[in-house]
């Protein structure tokens, strides 16, 4: 897997990767991430993958995130109280 490049994003580490016809486009957020597949012949290079992903997909993209981080600090709470 190598990587291809960066996507500028305020709130987000979002990362390309190219590996076996795919981009892996890996979304950090803290401790969290989602990763996303896409076939390279489904978009352009860089700029397709960036155009991929539109301000209403990213919005879900940062509502899952905020999602994840309940989850994972309500578990936190539960394994401090075991």
């Amino acid at each position: 897997m190598r990587v291809v490049g960066n996507i500028p994003h305020p709130d987000l580490l979002i990362t390309v990767f190219a590996m076996n016809g795919k981009y892996v486009v890996k979304m950090e957020a803290g401790p969290m991430e989602q990763t996303y597949k896409i076939p390279v012949d489904a978009v352009s290079g860089l700029d397709g993958v960036q155009n991929f992903f539109d301000e209403e997909f990213m919005k879900k993209v940062l509502n899952r995130f905020n999602e994840m981080f309940l989850d994972l600090q309500e578990a936190k709470r539960k394994a401090e109280g075991l």
